[in-house]
This record gives C-alpha cells, sequence and structure tokens, in this order.
C-alpha cells in the first residue's frame, strides 16, 4: 500500500508529490512551517492527505511552542493553526483537521506536555481513521456501481487516490475495491490539466500494482463516452456543500456534463469529513486560484507567447443535480440527502 504521510523518528515523512512519476523521494518535515510549505506547494496534496499532514502540522507546532503556561501555550497553538489555514482554502479536510487538533488542545485538562503528546496521538488516529474510511468508502462502492455481467470501466479525474489520502483513496478506492473483486477491466484516467495529476500520480498508482489504465487527455472524455468505453464515472472531493454541490478538481463540473449527456453514471467518492455543512450550497465554496505558471509553462519551457492573461482556477463545482451518488464511508447517499446525516 502506498502512504503519503508516514510519522518516523519524530517528524513526517511525505512522499514528494511534485517529482513523481519520474522520481519517487520522500521529504522530511520537522516543523510546522515546512509542513504548511509543503501543503501549499503540493508536496502533499489531496483534501484527505491534506487533513492528516495538517493534523501532523499542528503536534508540530505544538512542540516547538516554548512555555508550560496553558493559556500562552493555547494562544500560541491558535496562531499556528491560522497559518496553516491560509494554506489551501478549498480543501475542507484542512480545517476539520486543524478544528479537530485545537478542540483535543482546548479541551484537555492536563498540563502542556500532556496536551503536546495528546496532540500526536490524535494526528496518528486521523491518520489510521482514514485508510480505514477509505476502505469502507472502496467496498461500499461495489454495490453503488452498475451490476453488470461484464467487467466494469471507470473514468475518473485529477488523482483520488492512496496519494491524496492516508492510504487506500477515495475514488481509486473504489477502483481498488473493484479490481480485488475481479469486477474491474480498466481505468481511464484524465491527464488532468494544468498540473497533470491524472497522467503522473493516478496512472502512477495503477501501474505500481498492476491495474490496467488509459491516460487520456482532458477533451477525450466525450468521445470514449460516446464510443461506449466507459461504464461510470468516479471522482473525489475536496469539500462538498450541504445542498451536495461539489468541488473537486478543475474539469469535474465538465466532465459531469458529459456523464449526464452520455447517461453515464457520475458518483463523487469522499469521506463524510469532506462534507461542510456549515456552506448551503456550492456557491459558498471558495475556489482557490493557483501561480498562473502552471498554465503556460511545463519545467523550463513556456508555451504561451507573451502578451497572453492567464485564469487558473484549481478547482470547479458540480452541482449536486449531475451527480448519481456520492460515495462514503457509511455507504451511497443520494446528494439532496446530506441534511440528514448532519
Amino acid at each position: 500500500m502506498i502512504y503519503p504521510v508516514i510519522w518516523q523518528n519524530n517528524q513526517a515523512i511525505l512522499i514528494d508529490q511534485t517529482r513523481l512519476p519520474a522520481t519517487s523521494t520522500t521529504v522530511a518535515i520537522d516543523t510546522y512551517n515546512a509542513m504548511a510549505n509543503a501543503i501549499k506547494t503540493m508536496i502533499v496534496r489531496g483534501a484527505p492527505a491534506i487533513g492528516v499532514a495538517a493534523g501532523y502540522g499542528m503536534y508540530l507546532g505544538a512542540r516547538e511552542i516554548d512555555t508550560e503556561n496553558k493559556a500562552q501555550f493555547l494562544q500560541k497553538l491558535e496562531a499556528i493553526a491560522q497559518h496553516l489555514r491560509q494554506t489551501r482554502p478549498t480543501a475542507v479536510n484542512l480545517f476539520w483537521a486543524i478544528d479537530r487538533q485545537l478542540q483535543t488542545a482546548h479541551q484537555h485538562s492536563g498540563p502542556v506536555a500532556e496536551i503536546k503528546a495528546t496532540l500526536l496521538e490524535t494526528a496518528q488516529q486521523m491518520q489510521a481513521e482514514d485508510v480505514a474510511t477509505c476502505q469502507a468508502i472502496g467496498d461500499h462502492g461495489l454495490t453503488a456501481l452498475p451490476q453488470t455481467p461484464e467487467q466494469l470501466t471507470l473514468l475518473t479525474h485529477c488523482n483520488a487516490g492512496a496519494l491524496a489520502t492516508a492510504g487506500y483513496g477515495t475514488a481509486l478506492g473504489v477502483v481498488r475495491s473493484l479490481w480485488r473483486e475481479n469486477r474491474l477491466q480498466r481505468v481511464y484516467a484524465d491527464e488532468t490539466r494544468p498540473r497533470l495529476q491524472g497522467a503522473k500520480l493516478t496512472a502512477w498508482e495503477c501501474v505500481q500494482e498492476g491495474i490496467p489504465v488509459t491516460v487520456i487527455s482532458d477533451n477525450m472524455s466525450a468521445h470514449c463516452m460516446q464510443q461506449k468505453l466507459i461504464h461510470a464515472v468516479v471522482v473525489g472531493a475536496d469539500r462538498i456543500a450541504a445542498n451536495g454541490d461539489t468541488a473537486n478538481k478543475i474539469g469535474t463540473y465538465g466532465l459531469a456534463l458529459i456523464a449526464q449527456a452520455h447517461q453515464v453514471p457520475f458518483y463523487v467518492a469522499a469521506p463524510l469529513s469532506t462534507i461542510d455543512f456549515k456552506l448551503k450550497s456550492g456557491a459558498e465554496i471558495p475556489i482557490e486560484e493557483r501561480d498562473t505558471t502552471e498554465l503556460y509553462q511545463v519545467g523550463e519551457t513556456r508555451l504561451c507567447p507573451d502578451g497572453v492573461d492567464f485564469y487558473n482556477p484549481a478547482f470547479d463545482v458540480t452541482p449536486a443535480h449531475l451527480i448519481t451518488g456520492i460515495i462514503t464511508e457509511k455507504g451511497v447517499v443520494n446528494p439532496g440527502d446530506l441534511e440528514h446525516l448532519k
């Protein structure tokens, strides 16, 4: 199994996802500032993985606080939390993990040293919980997806695999469970411009586990559905509003429209922690805009002429009515029924 975040030798060891698939290497993180930078620069990415990383970031920050006064400690911890919150605005798991660590600290009745130890235990607990959650999501996907006599072909967008979680994956968790049960023929992976997470990361994960994978460019999905190559689309999510509107990697909304036009089921696979019940609809989800160099430059090579303007939102919002179902660790939920889970 691939684990993008490991706690080892009193530091967090991250797979450097910016260097995959050419180079498989890790980065050791031993301060909260380093963790914040790793999240911001996408060394670690994917909503659940960001949440786990932030959980460890909170502990690393707490470890750096040099005071035994609990009030002062909590005040400094709040400042660390705010610094981590500012790294990636869209992924709700980031905020969920930070708030859980803050709650842990505030509710602990012991001395500061014990609070610090408990924050590490909580981060490790969140990591273990996420792996179990992803495995449950994958297994619930077995009942959600079409029951056909033939093996399924799935299309996915971006990377919602082990690399984007604590392990196993959400959308690719469904893929892994189908593969285990001999119900999967092939995965089609959108390349996912501009950072190419599908071509680089999803394809890499599938190759590591021997799962047949075909990479297509983002503008080929309609053709593939027209040619009856796709049984269902399964994607991840970075934030889901209370009404079922879902933010995911840019291009997901267009993919959902294409799936609807071809009557192909469109599923979102995500843990319940991804649902932000404070937001009534997707219109309230903050959309991160990233550096425009991601659009016009690959490595050291510039693709576009000088004098061109660029727009680089990292996510878009898929309206709930385009989503067949949301596959969670508790089962498959109709997007319109999320309020009942609150």
